[in-house]
């Protein structure tokens, strides 16, 4: 058995973890740059505001229902999700995390239990350490846990537990699934499904086997036996290497000098260096871009992009540094009004597969920088004791570019100076 642990509206839900006075109130969260509507709590979903939304145009039914409209706080909901997820950990055997909000459990040797129980035990627990609402779903295999996870947020009868164990629970539970809504199909395949007159899980689960690995491939067959209750997708323990590693933001105004951009596009590479490291990973392969608003008149829009090779695969955020802003001075154009900017760093492998790694031109390995690699390692321990930018590289700076955040809520969690006073 395996049991899917979903976070409910899990960005609304951590603003309310610190604000009580939210719990019965609407709630929304914004994109960046107080963009659209990425979030919603379920009062909000009942006042007919749709996801994706952009912010402008339901600003009156916003302000009618008094909702309270977030800008989207990275760092709270991060943190949030760690928490989550160290909490599931120490209820089953092993853990898979998904996603920010998802995590799959191993329920193997839970027989002896009351399932549905259990899973009120995990909702219970998780509530009482986070403040965090989830929906538990379990079932044989991890696409119907999937389908149970579903069935628990939108059936209230099942008071957030969805257990499919027997055959006949499994096959009522596909009849009501549709088929766009079954994990790994989407819209895209489900119209050609529709097409086969295949409209529900239980159409795909009783479909031949040879049509669905025909028209479907190795995936639709997986799935089609998971449906079945054979489990071809196995616990995910490691999750696997990063093959690219992309940091880009919004502006939140138009970026007309090539001094800002540089700013900019030096703190995303730092960023992407950042993370390189704590992969323990080189990056052999860097891509640097910058573009106009795709809203600008035709004549004025543009896209700028270049990607070159590295000298040596490297972390080393001074080295990646030089290079991007090199890369940048190539494709700025003056007199551009500028939207985004962004690095996108590819080519990773370990860093223990380089150790041995030749150049083909060079007459001999250059010598690694031994001072760069310090102040690297100086940098990663100060900023991973007091916070992520305590310490820096001078060229990196937001104050000029970074995105619209009017309505950011305190960083409660991973700021000394937001955690909650109580006062006697």
């Amino acid at each position: 058995m395996f049991a899917l642990v979903d976070c409910n509206n899990f960005y609304a839900s951590c603003e309310r973890v610190f604000n009580p006075a939210l719990r019965l109130r609407p709630v929304v969260v914004l994109s960046n740059n107080d963009g659209c509507i990425i979030a919603r709590s379920e009062e909000a979903k009942a006042l007919g505001i749709q996801m994706g939304t952009p912010e402008f145009k339901c600003r009156p039914l916003l302000k009618q229902h008094k909702v309270a409209v977030f800008s989207s706080n990275f760092a709270l909901y991060g943190d949030m999700s760690t928490r989550v997820m160290m909490t599931l950990a120490a209820l089953a055997p092993e853990i898979e995390v998904y996603s920010i909000d998802e995590a799959f459990l191993d329920m193997t040797g839970f027989a002896r239990f009351d399932l549905t129980e259990y899973g009120r035990l995990i909702r219970r627990t998780v509530k009482q350490h986070t403040g965090i609402p989830v929906c538990v779903g379990m079932a044989p295999t991890k696409t119907l846990a999937k389908i149970a996870n579903r069935l628990a947020k939108k059936k209230p009868h099942y008071q957030g537990v969805c257990v499919l164990k027997s055959h006949a629970e499994i096959h009522a539970a596909l009849e009501h699934t549709r088929v766009e809504d079954i994990w790994g199909i989407g819209r895209q395949l489900s119209k050609l499904l529709q097409t086969k007159q295949i409209e529900s899980a239980a159409d795909l689960a009783a479909a031949p086997a040879a049509w669905v690995r025909k028209h479907l491939h190795i995936v639709g067959a997986r799935i089609q036996a998971e449906l079945q209750g054979r489990s071809c997708l196995p616990m995910e323990l490691v999750r696997p290497a990063k093959q690219s590693i992309c940091t880009s933001r919004s502006f939140g105004r138009n970026v007309t000098s090539l001094e800002e951009l540089q700013q900019a596009v030096a703190t995303f590479a730092a960023k992407c260096a950042v993370k390189l490291r704590r992969e323990n990973s080189l990056t052999s392969l860097l891509t640097v871009f910058i573009a106009t608003s795709p809203f600008d008149n035709s004549c004025e829009r543009y896209w700028g992009t270049r990607t070159a090779s590295l000298p040596s695969p490297t972390s080393d955020s001074i080295a990646i540094l030089r290079a991007a802003q090199t890369m940048l001075d190539s494709i700025f154009l003056a007199g551009k009004s500028y939207k985004k900017a962004g690095v996108l760093v590819s080519g990773i492998v370990p860093k223990e597969a380089c150790s041995t790694t030749l150049s083909l031109f060079a007459k001999e390995t250059p010598p690694a920088n031994e001072r760069d690699k310090k102040i690297m390692q100086v940098m990663d321990a100060i900023n991973n004791r007091y916070g992520s930018g305590a310490v820096r590289l001078a060229a990196e700076n937001s104050e000029s570019w970074k995105p619209h955040q009017e309505r950011l809520s305190a960083r409660y969690t991973t700021q000394w100076d937001n955690i909650i006073e109580v006062k006697v």
